[in-house]
């Protein structure tokens, strides 16, 4: 039997599955927003609960089975799952797909990776379905008050989903922080980008931190400089409230909170899977891939316990004549080598739009991330603007972009050389600055790579004044001979 807020008569615009913080807090946005919403739990008491504690924000219709749930719906029906990743959203859809009819919609609004996504695109339309697989950012303060959405699927799906996403969204002046990404897996693939791009943003913030704090600061003043960062060109909501958490006191030692934490940062898997993805399309995302390498150092307690023991270096104090002076060049360091994660991000949406046929806007994405989700920031403004107004193959040669790197990157290159000196480990900046010297850089050290491979595997290399591939017969005369095309 459903227990229901509302007449039994009405039906509800749009539905949503999965009571927890997330699902419920969606719920409730929806219902804020006007809209009549359906809500279902497997377990009735956390659905209960959302209407003994948030009943009276708007219209809700609960249902105890799934069965009435589906049927409390106006068609086409709109769902949005928001179960855990993986087998839970398995399970949901394969409840659904029975109960629905041609033209409904399924829309997964969990972190799932892009590749499930895509499968389940596939087997939701072949039952004559839409799924929508949307990247919801902003935690549970911003599904409530509204994120940032990222919806991949059919601009069908699109076209009856999209006016509900789009007016729960956050919205920066004036305009929604949602829009349509692209078919089947396009969406979660933006969203675990984002992600991406938020490790590396914290894993820079992490490493500003640790130079301010050998170079002699304090949590207070340090909290002070984050603070009045976050007034100029490095405004975003994680800079914002690195400054909070620095000054914020333990209420049980007394001490700073962030010097009782345990200095070992967690991770999800988004992380992990940008870089997975990143090295299975062939782009480079190196700030990225070191933050998560970054976090995988600082758990695992064993390796750095043997390290710590066996291990001579500087002690990663430092003497700094002038504080003001180096406290401004770590934040041009932290501002270029942030430009630079976006830079790669960016690029890996821009490479998978391609390679999945997605026709990603890329200055769309960065305009919808303007705010709502944790990677919101002032630079996302420029961003937009910059890859709505140019051909951008790499944001780095964005016009504004590319003169702000260059008058910023001596002090970027005297951060990263004092840290380097006084053994303060900055992966993060270090990876960032080889990034840009690296592209920048007429030739690299790939000539001398593809020489080594050719002897000891006669992989082949081609060369610069002649077409085709080549082969030197290092075991023999050394002559050079054709080579297989397809083996280099």
């Amino acid at each position: 039997m459903s227990e229901q807020t509302t007449p039994a008569t009405q039906l509800a615009d749009v539905g949503v599955i999965g009571m927890a913080v997330m699902g419920s807090s969606l719920a409730r946005n929806m219902a804020h927003k006007g809209y009549a919403t359906a809500i279902f739990n497997r377990t009735f008491a956390k659905t209960q609960e959302v209407i003994d504690n948030h009943g009276s924000e708007g219209t809700f219709i609960a249902s105890e089975k799934i069965e009435d749930f589906v049927a409390s719906l106006e068609r086409p029906r709109r769902i949005v799952i928001m179960v855990q990743a993986g087998k839970g959203t398995d399970a949901v859809i394969d409840q659904l797909i029975p109960l629905l009819e041609a033209g409904d919609i399924i829309v997964d609004g969990g972190n799932s990776f892009y590749e499930d996504t895509i499968r389940r695109e596939v087997k939701v339309r072949e039952a004559g379905l839409h799924f929508v697989g949307c990247g919801i950012s902003g935690g549970e303060v911003g599904a409530l008050e509204g994120p940032s959405m990222m919806p991949g699927g059919t601009r069908e799906a699109y076209e009856s989903m999209g006016p509900i996403l789009e007016k729960i969204s956050a919205q920066y002046e004036g305009e929604p922080c949602c829009t349509y990404i692209g078919t089947d897996g396009a969406g979660h693939f933006v969203k675990m980008v984002h992600n991406g791009i938020e490790y590396a943003d914290m894993q820079f913030i992490g490493e500003a931190y640790t130079l301010l704090k050998a170079a002699g600061l304090s949590n207070e003043q340090m909290a002070d400089v984050f603070a009045e960062w976050n007034t100029g060109d490095l405004d975003s909501y994680l800079i914002e409230i690195t400054s909070e958490v620095l000054r914020q006191v333990d209420a049980r030692t007394g001490k700073a909170l962030v010097d009782v934490i345990v200095d070992a940062a967690g991770m999800k898997g988004t992380g992990t899977w940008t870089v997975q993805s990143a090295l299975k399309l062939g782009v480079p995302v190196n700030a990225i891939s070191e933050a998560v390498f970054a976090r995988a150092i600082s758990s695992s307690p064993e390796l750095r316990e043997h390290a710590q023991s066996a291990l001579e270096g500087p002690d990663g104090s430092l003497s700094v004549d002038d504080v003001k002076a180096f406290t401004d060049d770590i934040r041009q360091a932290l501002w270029a080598s942030k430009v630079v994660a976006y830079a790669q991000g960016l690029d890996e949406i821009r490479i998978a739009g391609q390679e999945y046929g997605w026709e990603i806007d890329v200055a769309a994405v960065a305009k919808i991330w303007r705010d709502g989700c944790i990677i919101r920031a002032k630079l996302l403004d420029r961003i937009s603007n910059e890859y709505a107004a140019n051909n951008l193959v790499t944001l780095l040669e964005a016009p504004s972009i590319k003169a702000e790197l260059a008058k910023g990157q001596d002090a970027w290159r005297r951060v990263v050389t004092t840290a380097i000196t006084a053994g303060v480990p900055v992966p993060g900046f270090s990876s960032s600055l080889a990034y840009y010297d690296q592209v920048r850089a007429p030739r690299l050290n790939a000539s001398l790579t593809q020489g080594l491979r050719d002897y000891f595997g006669a992989h082949t290399y081609r060369r610069i004044d002649a077409e085709g591939a080549f082969h030197t017969l290092w075991s023999g005369d050394k002559s050079e001979v054709a080579g297989d095309a397809g083996n280099h």
